[in-house]
């Protein structure tokens, strides 16, 4: 199939391992184990039936294929295997399988499963990047650089106070995911436990009525034997689990978005003031030998990218009617494994690109001087103003700025020059005007107040 080439390569490949269709049947049975082994301990299912479901199924061979084509029948993988899980039980255990669940606590229940190993793994990576942040950072915190708004040169900042925006913005995505909550889905037909019955029924009328909650009960304790969370009730048509997820996962790929961004601005041929590691072919061209594409940034744009759009899909789907929903349901497992998938991809990439980010200082100082200095003309006006005057110290700031530029000299040699500010200022006050390094706000502070909060838990 063509995501191999297209769709593959921007995903976690160890991920990709471990999220398949083998391990959704895994899921499935997992599932549908556990569930067996609560309703035998409130006495719905006789004594050592769980054990021997168990050994019926834990080797048994599914057909993959067989249960894709059911989906197109049944419109999800859980009823096709729940037909062959019965099928290759002994005919006395059968009626006892799947006792009082519905298709959509098996497939929410195994979406969650298959979670839970990738936030572990984002939060392992969203670590790295940390780490890295803050020596990164530390290591530049007083590396003078030019700061740019709306894409062109405005006034100097260090390179420690770009890298600490790159490793906030990452650190507040993983304390937000950090929080996320897996719950178990286990309502039954319409969510109410209904159709749950058997020899102990402890409480449970006849007549399929459950007045003490055992329901209830049975979704506490098979949240705590999957070790996923327990909800409140059963989500079947909340999904406020899953937007929570989404967007989450859409604030990490937001986040290492940005990153990639800055980066790829920086590595440019005329700014030149990072590169992004080396490695065997990377960033080759196929037609011209002396490029060095930044392909570490494009794979980390172009999955974030991808989640985007997925979470959108996973928005409009977040209102769904009545009990079940219609589509919307079905609509969100691809969109949902899909992000977490990509967004582990865009992290393993960014850890490479923050561990091993190769910074040229001196081009950041050469591009410190392209206006020929005159990104210090605010200092300079404020330096000026009263003594000259707001109008005139703007007008010959601006003048020597413009003069710098056109003659290649230094501003304040511009400035000196300048026939109006002959007597009036002090050429060491000039020159420390024009001095980037001496014009960094609260740099330094932001980066040493950025290194504690990162490095809080």
């Amino acid at each position: 199939m063509s995501d191999a080439l297209l769709q593959h390569p921007f995903m976690s490949q160890a991920a990709l391992n471990e999220c398949n269709a083998q391990a959704m049947v895994a899921g499935m049975l997992a599932f549908e184990l556990a569930l067996a082994e609560v309703q035998e301990a409130r006495g719905l299912l006789p004594e050592g039936v769980a054990a021997q479901m168990r050994q019926a199924l834990e080797g048994h061979a599914f057909d993959i294929s067989s249960i894709g084509a059911g989906v197109a029948s049944g419109g999800n993988a859980a009823i096709p295997f729940v037909k062959q899980a019965r099928a290759a039980l002994p005919a006395e255990l059968r009626r006892h399988f799947h006792l009082g669940a519905t298709s959509q606590d098996v497939i929410d229940s195994v979406l969650m499963l298959m979670l839970k190993p990738r936030l572990a793994a984002l939060d392992a990576l969203l670590r790295r990047c940390r780490s890295a942040a803050v020596e990164l950072m530390q290591a530049h915190e007083t590396t003078v650089m030019v700061g740019r708004t709306l894409m062109q040169q405005a006034l100097p900042l260090t390179f420690g106070v770009k890298v600490a925006h790159w490793g906030i913005g990452l650190e507040q995505a993983r304390r937000r995911l950090a929080t996320l909550e897996l719950p178990v889905q286990f309502g039954g037909a319409v969510a109410v436990h209904s159709g749950l019955d058997g020899p102990g029924l402890d409480g449970q009328g006849l007549d399929g009525t459950d007045p003490s909650g055992l329901g209830l009960e049975l979704m506490d304790a098979l949240a705590q034997r999957l070790e996923l969370s327990v909800p409140v009730l059963p989500w079947h048509t909340d999904r406020q689990p899953i937007h929570a997820l989404a967007t989450a996962l859409d604030a990490v790929a937001g986040a290492a978005e940005k990153l990639a961004l800055d980066v790829a601005l920086l590595t440019q041929t005329e700014v030149g003031e990072v590169s992004e590691p080396g490695g065997e072919g990377m960033g080759e061209s196929s037609s011209m030998p002396h490029k060095r594409n930044p392909v570490r940034c494009a794979l980390i744009r172009g999955a974030a990218r991808q989640v985007h759009g997925h979470v959108s899909v996973i928005l409009n789907a977040q209102a769904q009617p009545l009990e079940r929903g219609l589509g919307e349901w079905h609509a969100e497992w691809t969109p949902l494994l899909d992000s977490a998938l990509l967004v582990e991809g865009a992290l393993e990439q960014a850890c490479v690109l923050l561990e091993g980010l190769e910074v040229h200082p001196e081009a950041m100082r050469r591009n410190l001087a392209v206006t020929g200095g005159g990104i210090m003309a605010e200092p300079v006006l404020r330096l000026l103003a009263p003594t000259l005057g707001q109008d005139a110290a703007k007008r010959i700031s601006a003048e020597a700025a413009e003069t710098a530029r056109l003659q290649g000299v230094a501003y304040a040699e511009a400035l000196q020059a300048h026939p109006e500010l002959q007597g009036q200022v002090e050429a060491q006050a000039l020159r420390q005007a024009t001095d980037p390094a001496l014009y960094l706000g609260s740099s330094q502070a932001q980066v040493r107040r950025a290194a504690a909060w990162l490095q809080r838990e």
